[in-house]
């Protein structure tokens, strides 16, 4: 039945990174719990899944809490929704909320809850013959806390406490499984500055995230499975025309600090001989989250260039009217090897002093691309706005 359980897993994995194994050149990266790597609110996504560069808004916290310390209101609170996988099947979810408080200019808290549901699944056992069914979720609860530390710099860090259950506790006699946990944290900084240009002041920012740093997680005491430790770095240019509008241009590059199976730290490893290059289960499962973090930059099986490959890119320029209405454009770009998603994002956006709504829709590249046609949607409230109003009306 382990087998099973952690096919369910697999098959997510899989589902996500959409890499193909047509060849033998095939070396994504499987972590545990993938869905802490689905852009769950629609501003990121409808840029291209990006979001540690951009302007501060109320969903900062799973891209980068840094950018709290910028954000003009002293609070807010968001929902997010997200159908994933629709072209694939109808009952896998994703949920986010997310708030955040300022008690001055400098500094304050944010505190976010997501929750993966991967809908009805029929468990069998070796033979084929179902068990029972269940229902396998994941979710994940942080807490933050960021200052500014210079007119144009903040630092963020949060800790996450992570949570991943398979199998809702149904097991058999011979095989025990169980829900596995864990501990992680990130590391963020950005760095905002304004340039005064003829059309008045522009804004450059520069945004650094070490995300989700912490231990692995194990379903059945013996294998332990990494999960997905993420390095984002990214930059954005803000111009305005006029007082009404402006375009704001970002780009980010993504690299998992994940170890690869295929590596070229295999037991035995020969560059010569492709069969060398899968790390044992064994050998994989003994290597700690901080060895696996550091050898994630130079594992690779083809070098520097294949390193290379695994990063994630992103582009996405956003037009706003106003500070009300948004349009925004995105575009990710993922190696075929590595994973392929490669897909366009279109978004919109509408903002009021109180409430926003934004929306996003994606558009698959590749063929057969599960994630074409995902939308996901963003409805926030801005808690110094909702004072303003009450303090108004007495």
């Amino acid at each position: 039945m382990k087998k099973i359980i952690l096919s369910i897993a697999s098959v997510l994995m899989a589902a996500t990174m959409m890499a193909q194994e047509a060849d033998g050149t095939m070396n994504p990266l499987i972590t545990a719990m993938p869905s802490l790597s689905i852009a769950p609110d629609a501003r990121a996504a409808g840029l291209g899944d990006l979001g540690v560069a951009t302007t501060a808004d109320m969903n900062s916290q799973y891209w980068n809490a840094a950018k709290f310390a910028f954000h003009e209101s002293h609070g807010g609170i968001t929902a997010n929704y997200t159908p994933w996988l629709r072209k694939l099947v109808t009952d896998i979810d994703l949920a986010h909320l997310e708030g955040f408080y300022k008690w001055d200019d400098l500094q304050g808290v944010g505190m976010s809850f997501t929750y993966f549901s991967m809908g009805d699944v029929a468990l069998t056992d070796a033979y084929g013959q179902t068990i029972a069914n269940c229902r396998p979720n994941e979710w994940a609860l942080d807490a933050s806390y960021y200052r500014k530390l210079h007119e144009y710099v903040s630092m963020g860090v949060v800790l996450r406490f992570l949570y991943s259950d398979l199998n809702n506790g149904i097991s058999t006699s011979a095989e025990k499984m169980k829900a596995a946990w864990t501990m992680a944290a990130d590391i963020d900084l950005y760095y905002k500055q304004p340039i005064d240009i003829s059309l008045g002041t522009s804004y450059f920012s520069l945004g650094f995230c070490l995300q989700n740093l912490g231990g692995k997680m194990s379903y059945d005491e013996v294998t332990k499975n990494f999960i997905p430790a993420n390095m984002r770095i990214g930059v954005g240019y803000e111009l305005p025309f006029d007082n009404y509008n402006k375009l704001t241009f970002n780009l980010q590059a993504d690299k998992l600090m994940v170890p690869s199976r295929k590596s070229r730290f295999t037991e035995g490893f020969d560059k010569d001989d492709s069969k060398t290059w899968t790390m044992s289960q064994d050998q994989y499962s003994q290597m700690s989250s901080v060895s696996g973090i550091f050898k994630s930059f130079a594992d690779a099986p083809g070098g520097a260039a294949e390193e290379f490959k695994e990063v994630r890119w992103g582009a996405g320029l956003e037009y706003t009217y106003n500070r009300q209405f948004f349009a925004r454009v995105g575009y990710s770009y993922e190696n075929f090897y590595k994973g392929n998603r490669n897909y366009v994002t279109v978004g919109a956006g509408f903002h009021l002093s109180i409430v926003m709504l934004d929306v996003s829709y994606c558009i698959g590249l590749a063929s057969s691309n599960p994630l074409d046609q995902t939308m996901r949607f963003t409805l926030g409230f801005d808690l110094a706005g909702i004072k303003d109003l009450v303090n108004n009306k007495k």
